[in-house]
C-alpha cells in the first residue's frame, strides 16, 4: 500500500456500526450525483475533497477538479450499465452532491445508509474523511452527525478494482459491476437507538416459544416493549448494558412456502421504536432430513443471481418478483441466490410470496486462506448478512463459501466462518457448496464436520464429460448429513438447436438434466437441489461464439423472455413432487 493511502483504510466501518433500520423513516439521496472516473486516485492523491481552490494569499489556484459542472448519473446504478464507455471498467469513481440538513431533535444522530457499493467505499463530508467499508454487497452506515451543517456536500469513492486480498478475490464467474448500486439513505435515529432487533420461533419449542433480542446504542439500563398485536402479545425485555434477551410462550401460525403468513411486530425502548413483518418457522435438520416445522422437505430449487441486462446488479422490485414467480411456475419452493448477498428486499419479497432461501458469502475461488486481514473481510461480510436479514423467515440457510479446494488453510477459514455463523444464529442451517473429491469420485469434503447441510457441486455430463460417472459418485459416497446438490447443469444458447451431443444446444442441456434427474432422485441422502440457473448473465472470462460474454447455463435467457428446453424438463421433475 502507497503511503498516501495509509490514512483512507482507517476507519473502517463494519458490522458493529449497523443499526436497525427496517421500515425507520428514511431520507433519500438517490437521485442525480455528479461523477467522475478517477482511475488513477488523483481524488485521494489531491485531497480533492477539501476543495482547496485558493492559497494562503488569496491567490486562486489550478484545479483538476469541477464538482459541479460534472456530469451526473442517476443513483443507485450501475456504471457498468449507465455506459458503454464504462462497460469492462473496474476501478475508482467519484460520487458527489449536495444536501440540505435541519436538525429536529437536539439529541438526535444522523446515518448515512449505503445499500450497496462495490468494493471499497469512502465516505467525506464537508471536506472531512468519514470512514471507509469494504465488501461490495452488504449495507454500510456512516454517522455524519459531527460534521453536517446546513448546507453539505458529500463525496463517495467507490473503487471496484478486483484484489488478491478481497473477498471476492481477482477470479470470479459473474461481472464485476461497480458504482453505487443500491439505495443511499439518510436515517435519523435518537442517541439512545435500537442497534440490532432479532426475533425468531424458538427452535425445539413445539412451535410455542419465541426468544427476542435487542441491543442498543449505548450501555443502558431499562425496559424494552415488543408487542404483536395479532397474537395479543406486549412483553416487557429487561436491558442491561445496553442488551436484553427473552424467551416467552406463544402460539403463532407458522410460516412455509404454502402460507407465508407474516405477523406485524413493534419494539420500543428508551424513546426509539422499530418494527418489522415477521413470520415464524423452525428449520432442523434432524438425521438425514431437512425438517420445515416438523415435516421433512426436499428442497426443488434453482440458483439464481442479481443480475439484469438493463440494470446490471441493481434489480428493480419488479425484477425481484419476476425472478421468483418464474421459480414458482418452474415448481420451486427454494432458491440458492448466490454468490453474494444479494438486495435486502429478496429475502422481504420471499417472507411475503412464499420461497425458502439459501443466502450466501463470496467465499469463491482463489481465496487467501492464509491471510487474517482477508478472512476478517469474510467474517465482517457475514456478520452484516446475518445482522440484516435475522428477521426473515424465507432465509433457512446461511452458505459460507462456494467451490474451494479442500486444503488445511481452508478447512480453518470456512470453518470459522461456520462457527461463527452458529455463535449469530442457532435457528437456521450452515452450509456450503462444496467441490467433488475428484480423486474417489465421492462426496467428501473435510468442512463438512462443521456443516449442517453439505452442498454439491457437481457438472457430470458437462465438466466431467461422461455421465456415467454420476450414478458411481453417489455409490461411492456416504454422506452422514443431508446433501442438496447445489449446481449442476449445461451451456445452451437460447434457439440454438442440434443433437444431445452438440455442446451448447438446448437438446445438450435438456439431456443433462434428464440424466442428472434419473439420477438423483433415487438418492436417499440427497434433500435436494438448486441446478445452475435460472437465467443466463453476464460473465467476462465466456467468450465462446455461442456464449458472447454471457455465461448461458440458465433455463431461460438473459432478457428472461425465453424458456430452453430444459426448463420444461425440471418443471416436470418438480410438478412430480408436488
Amino acid at each position: 500500500m502507497e503511503a498516501y493511502m495509509k490514512e483512507y483504510f482507517e476507519k473502517l466501518v463494519t458490522a458493529d456500526d449497523m443499526i436497525y433500520d427496517r421500515f425507520r423513516k428514511k431520507e433519500s439521496l438517490n437521485g442525480h450525483w455528479h461523477y467522475a472516473v478517477d482511475q488513477y486516485d488523483t481524488c485521494i492523491r489531491a485531497k480533492w475533497y477539501e476543495e482547496h481552490y485558493y492559497d494562503e494569499e488569496g491567490n486562486s489556484l489550478p484545479v483538476d477538479f469541477s464538482f459541479d459542472e460534472w456530469k451526473m448519473m442517476t443513483l443507485p446504478c450501475c456504471f457498468n450499465t449507465f455506459s458503454d464507455l464504462y462497460k469492462l471498467y473496474d476501478g475508482s469513481m467519484i460520487f458527489t452532491r449536495k444536501f440540505l440538513y435541519a436538525r429536529q431533535k437536539d439529541d438526535e444522530r444522523m446515518i448515512l445508509k449505503i445499500g450497496a457499493a462495490n468494493y471499497l467505499c469512502r465516505v467525506f463530508l464537508n471536506k472531512k474523511y468519514v470512514g471507509m467499508h469494504r465488501g461490495s454487497s452488504t449495507p454500510c452506515y456512516f454517522d455524519l452527525t459531527d460534521l453536517l451543517k446546513h448546507e453539505n456536500r458529500i463525496l463517495i469513492q467507490v473503487d471496484s478494482t478486483r484484489r488478491n486480498n478481497q473477498v471476492p478475490a481477482l477470479d470470479t464467474d459473474w461481472f464485476n459491476y461497480g458504482g453505487i448500486y443500491r439505495d443511499i439513505e439518510l436515517i435519523r435515529v435518537p442517541k439512545v437507538h435500537v442497534k440490532e432487533f432479532k426475533i425468531a420461533l424458538e427452535p425445539d419449542s413445539n412451535f410455542r416459544k419465541i426468544r427476542v433480542f435487542v441491543r442498543m446504542s449505548e450501555e443502558i439500563t431499562g425496559t424494552a416493549i415488543l408487542t404483536i398485536r395479532e397474537l395479543g402479545i406486549e412483553k416487557e425485555i429487561p436491558v442491561l448494558g445496553g442488551r436484553g434477551e427473552l424467551l416467552f410462550e406463544a402460539e403463532p401460525e407458522v410460516w412455509s412456502p404454502e402460507n407465508p403468513k407474516l405477523y406485524d411486530v413493534e419494539l420500543s425502548c428508551e424513546g426509539d421504536e422499530v418494527r418489522d413483518r415477521v413470520g415464524f418457522r423452525e428449520i432442523r435438520v434432524k438425521g438425514m432430513d431437512i425438517v420445515l416445522n416438523g415435516k421433512p422437505v426436499f428442497l426443488h430449487g434453482i440458483s439464481c443471481h442479481e443480475d439484469s441486462v438493463p440494470n446490471g446488479k441493481g434489480l428493480t422490485d419488479e425484477e425481484r418478483i419476476e425472478n421468483i414467480r418464474i421459480a414458482k411456475e418452474l415448481g420451486c419452493n427454494f432458491m440458492r441466490v448466490a454468490h453474494y448477498p444479494h438486495h435486502e428486499r429478496m429475502a422481504q419479497l420471499a417472507d411475503e410470496l412464499g420461497i425458502l432461501l439459501w443466502e450466501e458469502v463470496p467465499v469463491y475461488w482463489n481465496i487467501h486462506f492464509d491471510s487474517e486481514d482477508t478472512y476478517q473481510d469474510a467474517e465482517n461480510q457475514l456478520k452484516e448478512l446475518i445482522h440484516r436479514d435475522y428477521n426473515r423467515a424465507s432465509v433457512i440457510i446461511w452458505s459460507v463459501g462456494n467451490e474451494n479446494e479442500d486444503t488445511d488453510l481452508r478447512l480453518q477459514f470456512m470453518g470459522n466462518l461456520a462457527k461463527c455463523a452458529h455463535e449469530l444464529d442457532h435457528t437456521r442451517a450452515v452450509s456450503a457448496a462444496c467441490l467433488v473429491n475428484f480423486k474417489k469420485n465421492a462426496i467428501e469434503d473435510r468442512l463438512e464436520q462443521y456443516l449442517d447441510i453439505i452442498g454439491l457441486n457437481e457438472y457430470c455430463g458437462w465438466y466431467t464429460a461422461d455421465l456415467k460417472t454420476l450414478p458411481a459418485l453417489f455409490a461411492n459416497s456416504k454422506p452422514q448429513k443431508p446433501v442438496i446438490v447445489t449446481e449442476f447443469g449445461a451451456d445452451a444458447y437460447a434457439g440454438l438447436h442440434g443433437t444431445i451431443t452438440d455442446k451448447g444446444t438446448e437438446e445438450c442441456q435438456a439431456f443433462v438434466y434428464e440424466k442428472q434427474i434419473e439420477t438423483i432422485r433415487n438418492i436417499p441422502y440427497i434433500k435436494g437441489m438448486t441446478p445452475w440457473i435460472l437465467y443466463d448473465f453476464r460473465c467476462p472470462r465466456r467468450t465462446s461464439v455461442n456464449q458472447k460474454y454471457y455465461n448461458t447455463k440458465g433455463l431461460l435467457s438473459a432478457d428472461k423472455k425465453y424458456r430452453k428446453q430444459a426448463f420444461y424438463v425440471l418443471q416436470k421433475f418438480y410438478r412430480e413432487l408436488q
